[in-house]
């Protein structure tokens, strides 16, 4: 392992490490590259959540990739229908053999002097004993997500020790846990807890949403019908394709009505979450968020499950505050108590840049917070490196595919020129900068100010718009210069 260098070594056997090396076998075949994978599997995320009902939040036509035509019958896709379908674009593709299992990335160093980065790796040997090495690449590409795969966020629950029962993150859902006959609450009101309770609720005795505020719900069928339509007349590959610009551009239009009219849009989302509860339901309560809509992701209802459970009586909402734990379940508040037999906390996830590793840079080491984004991928200062960030407004994928693209691209352009480097400059400094992300999630705001920046405009500005994006990353410049290369 000491010895081992590649062109590009990609960190994450995830849906974007995955893609990346995809577009790398067919637009650089002559490059070596490595996956580094710290988990056992592929699949990332989805090989790492387990909890009962784990899906998309996404449609599998934007999700999936543009190169492997999405042929499953729902357009929302469950956890396990998701996993195969990257172990056969895997299998397809021949990625595997590029994937090192059970090796952590810990850190990188890049040399100007050799053009080289220097990546530290730790490798599980089984037993607890681990195996330090070095892997020198060209060029280092993260694929490895933004949130900490060690554990998620919970806040510090007053009384949480008194508790008599369980209490469960459903990032580490217990394998065997049966909730059968008992009283489930699931504190969050966000994409985890909408696809938890429905879930739980077909055993569970009664299953309680305890929220602080409400979210935006949106009912969508799991099933696209036109797609269906599309398939039986065109194929899987033109249908796929034809499929993923109509949802493509109606996100778009729906993201582009919440900007410009936030104070309709909020409230025809609530509208229509009213009807799909019982008559008299206090919808102002427990279904009309405080904020505008898509300053956080909208929740995706496929079918309309959870209002469905809440109709029949199998699950109920509950807007308050907590205020301790007890023996025998929550005290609120408003001194309602809730009792439980198992508490779900489904608060959330904590954000790592870079996956929390360092880099360093001519001896320099890299502050992430002091960072400058370039198209959304690179950064001002780091040579011969880029980190895939999917979209807040729209599906993952349709960013991380346009970015291995660009790489792609850039690397072709390093072997056209024989320039061995290439970094973004930020000369101009009097440049307005912002936060990386407008977004109001608890998981950013927690950590904004460790995060990147971004500036107002382009290639400086992370655009949230995939058009946008298709113009400037797959059919823009390479050499714009901004981006500056040199031997």
């Amino acid at each position: 392992m000491a010895d081992e260098s590649f062109d590009v070594l990609i960190v994450g056997a995830g849906l974007s490490g995955i893609g990346a090396a995809c577009h790398l076998q067919r637009d650089c075949p002559d490059r070596s590259f490595a996956i580094l994978e710290a988990r056992q599997g592929l699949g990332g995320t989805w090989d790492l959540f387990r909890y009962p009902g784990i899906r998309s939040d996404s449609d599998m036509y934007t999700l999936g990739y543009a190169f492997k035509p999405w042929t499953g019958a729902k357009a929302i896709a469950d956890g396990p229908s998701i996993m195969a379908y990257l172990r056969e674009t895997a299998r397809e593709h021949d990625i595997e053999r590029h994937i090192r299992y059970g090796h952590r990335f810990t850190g990188a160093q890049w040399s100007s002097a050799d053009a080289q980065w220097s990546v530290d790796v730790e490798r599980d040997m089984g037993e607890g004993r681990l195996e330090r090495s070095t892997i020198r690449c060209s060029f280092l590409l993260m694929c490895s997500g933004y949130y900490d795969y060690a554990e998620g966020y919970t806040p510090d629950f007053p009384g949480r020790e008194r508790f008599a029962g369980q209490v469960i993150h459903p990032q580490h859902w217990p394998e065997q846990l049966d909730v059968t006959g008992q009283r489930v609450v699931v504190i969050g009101s966000g994409a985890t807890a909408v696809t938890l309770i429905p879930e739980l609720a077909r055993q569970a005795a009664h299953v309680t949403m305890l929220q602080r505020s409400p979210t935006y719900m949106v009912s969508r069928p799991s099933a696209d019908r036109i797609a269906d339509g599309l398939h039986r007349r065109f194929g899987p590959r033109l249908a796929h394709a034809l499929t993923r610009w109509k949802n493509v551009l109606f996100g778009m239009f729906i993201y582009r009505l919440c900007q410009r009219r936030p104070g309709q849009m909020k409230a025809r989302l609530v509208d229509l979450a009213a009807r799909q509860l019982p008559p008299g339901y206090d919808v102002a309560r427990h279904f009309t968020p405080r904020y505008r809509p898509w300053e956080q992701r909208l929740c995706l209802v496929p079918d309309g499950d959870l209002f469905k459970a809440i109709r029949e009586g199998k699950a109920s909402v509950v807007t308050d505050r907590i205020e301790t734990f007890t023996e025998t379940g929550i005290r609120l508040a408003s001194g309602t108590e809730l009792p439980a037999d198992l508490i779900v906390t489904a608060t959330g996830l904590k954000l790592k840049v870079i996956q929390g590793q360092a880099l360093v840079v001519d001896g320099q080491a890299v502050d992430p917070a002091a960072l400058v984004s370039y198209k959304g991928l690179m950064f001002a200062g780091v040579p011969n490196f880029a980190s895939v960030f999917g979209y807040t407004n729209a599906s993952w994928t349709l960013k991380a595919d346009l970015a291995s693209g660009f790489v792609c691209r850039v690397l072709d352009h390093l072997r056209k020129t024989g320039t061995r480097q290439c970094v973004p400059r930020l000369d101009d400094t009097a440049l307005p900068l912002r936060p990386w992300v407008d977004f109001s999630s608890g998981y950013f705001q927690r950590v904004i100010d460790q995060l990147p920046r971004q500036g107002a405009a382009m290639p400086w500005r992370l655009s949230q718009n995939y058009v946008t994006d298709l113009m400037t990353l797959r059919h823009g410049a390479v050499d714009d210069g901004v981006l500056r290369f040199s031997a």
